[in-house]
């Protein structure tokens, strides 16, 4: 019978490739008019003709902003977690294009920071970027080149967009020294409201855009990602899909997710689009991120779906066996976004979120509970061999690794 097991144990520091992963960071519109050197605040929105509008609502909602800050203010209190946890890697889904173009793409909201205060991910330690997402096009093709230089400038290494689809599907190859290495592979879906258009070419900067989520896809990137990696590598796939809001998991996105762990050796979906923090699946001791929601914005005093709280952001921190990948624990530290700045989330806060994480995982067999100092954790079902968990009926029950083909559409 399967059992709930606290993985959360700590592994020797040469066994272990540590993670930090986040969703969403979304440093353009009023985050990037408080820091230094801020772009134009002309945007081009229906309700909204100035960056500057989003600095008065978050000032209204939690009081006023001193800027120009710093440029390392917007991590606030992150920067406290002891170096990020002592993770070896820091990986982000950077939604914002880094440039001062006027080329902007005509879809009601558009993203951009400065070049100049750029320096912000360098305060941060951020290893990687990743880009392929719906916002590093808002300002056209311009701004997704001046995007790729001011990020070659600044040492930070890039995933799932570049000059043309070659470079846009390159893995971004992370050296962790005698560990090993930590290779990201970056998507974008449509159903996160990526255009086709934005789709790199041969000749086309643009980025890494999935065809599909269907099971051939799947079976192709099992034959590309293990090409593109070695063994030994801790593989992480980082997807943009799905819609802002909602907890709901699609079948067709369980399936795929499940699909790159079985055929193409993945050790963590990472998973983002939602504007909250959604499930967390243990598939087969690989790590599932379905969705890691904002870990920052400028939505503050903008009314709508608050009850899904995208205040709240979420630093997941992996842990990883580097001799057969596998998950061996993950902790996680909510905070606040408040006067766009990462703050120390409430007892209330802290355990409204695990409450909701819990009850979201559950469904995949997993549970979400408090442990030390604020954090939360993840235990997970142990799984006979052979077999993983299937919701069915909205209760976990047991079927094979690989059903038969004529069910795998239903």
């Amino acid at each position: 019978m399967a059992q709930y097991a606290d993985h959360n144990r700590p592994a020797p520091a040469d066994a272990a490739i540590r993670m930090f992963l986040c969703g969403d960071v979304m440093l353009g519109r009023g985050v990037d008019q408080v820091l230094p050197h801020p772009c134009s605040p002309e945007l081009h929105e229906s309700y909204v003709g100035s960056a500057l509008d989003y600095v008065r609502l978050a000032e209204h909602a939690s009081g006023p902003i001193s800027f120009p800050v710093d440029l390392a203010y917007v991590w606030g209190v992150a920067l406290d977690e002891v170096g990020w946890r002592q993770s070896d890697v820091r990986i982000i889904n950077l939604e914002t294009s880094i440039t001062c173009s006027d080329a902007f793409a005509p879809k009601g909201i558009n993203y951009r920071m400065s070049p100049k205060n750029a320096g912000c991910l360098v305060r941060a330690g951020i290893s990687c970027c990743v880009l392929a997402n719906n916002h590093v096009l808002d300002w056209g093709r311009s701004g997704l080149l001046e995007t790729l230089t001011t990020l070659d400038r600044l040492g930070i290494t890039y995933v799932g967009a570049g000059r043309n689809s070659a470079e846009a599907g390159n893995p971004a190859v992370l050296d962790c020294g005698a560990k090993g290495r930590v290779v990201v592979f970056s998507f974008a879906s449509v159903t996160s409201g990526v255009s086709h258009n934005w789709a790199a070419k041969p000749d086309l900067p643009g980025i890494n855009l999935l065809p599909d989520m269907s099971e051939a896809t799947a079976s192709d990137l099992g034959d590309r990602i293990p090409r593109r990696s070695r063994p030994g590598d801790i593989v992480v796939v980082s997807i943009h899909w799905g819609p802002n809001w909602g907890y709901e998991i699609p079948e067709q996105q369980r399936r795929f997710a499940h699909s790159l762990i079985d055929h193409a050796g993945v050790s963590v979906v990472h998973g983002h689009s939602s504007h909250h923090a959604k499930a967390i699946e243990v598939y087969r001791d690989r790590l599932i991120l379905y969705g890691c929601g904002d870990f920052l914005n400028d939505y503050e005093g903008i009314t709508g779906y608050g009850e899904y709280r995208d205040d709240l952001a979420v630093m997941y921190f992996a842990e990883f066996d580097r001799m057969n990948g596998n998950l061996i624990a993950l902790e996680m530290v909510p905070l606040q976004i408040c006067r766009f700045r990462l703050n120390r989330a409430s007892n209330d806060d802290i355990d409204w979120l695990r409450q909701t994480l819990d009850r979201e995982s559950q469904k995949f067999g997993a549970r979400v509970e408090r442990g030390l100092g604020g954090a939360l954790r993840l235990s997970w079902r142990r799984i006979p061999s052979g077999s993983t968990p299937l919701r069915k009926n909205g209760r976990i029950g047991i079927r094979p690794l690989h059903p038969p083909r004529d069910r795998r559409g239903h």
